[in-house]
């Protein structure tokens, strides 16, 4: 039997690139990315695409990878991906929370984001709304 230890770990790219990134492109690129995934929601048949995209926000504002857990046991270290909720319980939090929740968050994070004194608040709202809408841990 192997004990391990875990730490969470990122493939982030650098702060600078992640910077010129939001400045050039993610602000803008947010927006359009957040209608088109909550058209694919309403439609029903793309909701799969729609979530996923949801999903995707912190990649498409910030270049922000997801994290990942480093366990280290005596065999050597291996990465993995988070835990995260159950297929039904994030389909329940979905249709009776997450749907209506992750709206209102992602407008205002939208409206932190234009306001350029609110872009950290921002980046962190986007950063949270794959758990907002579905309980999918980023």
């Amino acid at each position: 039997m192997s004990h391990g230890r875990s730490r969470n770990v990122s493939e982030n790219r650098s702060l600078l690139l992640r910077a010129v990134w939001f400045l050039l492109i993610g602000w803008w690129a947010t927006g359009i990315w957040l209608s088109l995934a909550w058209l694919l929601n309403v439609l029903i048949i793309t909701l799969p695409l729609g979530i996923k995209m949801i999903n995707l926000v912190p990649l498409v504002v910030s270049l922000k990878s997801p994290t990942r857990e480093l366990v280290s046991t005596d065999e050597g270290s291996s990465v993995r991906a988070s835990q995260q909720h159950g297929l039904l319980v994030r389909g329940v939090w979905f249709v009776f929370v997450g749907w209506w929740a992750s709206l209102l968050w992602m407008a205002v994070a939208y409206l932190f984001t234009i306001s350029i004194l609110g872009i950290p608040i921002a980046i962190w709202m986007y950063g949270k709304l794959p758990f907002v809408v579905s309980l999918y841990r980023y």
